[in-house]
């Protein structure tokens, strides 16, 4: 058996110590200025539908659903209505503006769902306003969503015909 030359380990150079760790402790993180936000946030749900509202206090009293304006949105009277009366009921509706991005569902899911988070932004900037909007029903989140198909029916409950005989 032929014998191997094993070869000699190449000199490698020692790499510096890293300073990074000296530097990074020496830096101090800079503070965040503490400004109030210039809206407020909040969140509206109906099955399927999830809007994002911005209520901005300061602004011309528009409302804008995923960039249009809300009567191009919503063209029914109903739908609109549906999104106006928080803002009518708590006397806001010429004052501040609401820019919403809604998702998922129908037209009624997102109207109601914009509702729900216009009223939610009302209370979270003034807490005065709870209780008219409770009473008018607003701030309840509508739990009825869609029943799940069932395996060996046709729909959640619809069953396939049966005969007797």
């Amino acid at each position: 058996m032929p014998t191997t030359k094993k070869t000699p380990k190449k000199a490698t150079k020692k790499k510096p110590v890293s300073t990074r760790r000296a530097v990074a402790a020496t830096k101090e993180a800079p503070v965040p200025p503490t400004t109030r936000p210039t809206y407020i946030f909040a969140v509206g749900r109906r099955k399927q539908a999830v809007a994002r509202v911005r209520l901005h206090p300061t602004g011309s009293g528009e409302i804008t659903i995923n960039n249009r304006p809300l009567v191009e949105y919503f063209p029914t009277f109903v739908l609109q209505k549906t999104v106006r009366d928080p803002l009518v009921t708590s006397h806001r509706n010429e004052q501040g503006s609401v820019t919403v991005k809604v998702a998922g569902g129908g037209s009624h899911g997102q109207a109601d769902a914009v509702r729900l988070g216009i009223t939610r932004a009302l209370v979270a900037d003034d807490a005065d306003l709870r209780l008219p909007l409770k009473r008018a029903g607003f701030l309840r989140r509508d739990p009825r969503v869609k029943e799940r198909k069932k395996y060996g029916l046709k729909r959640a409950r619809r069953a396939p015909q049966w005969q007797k005989r």
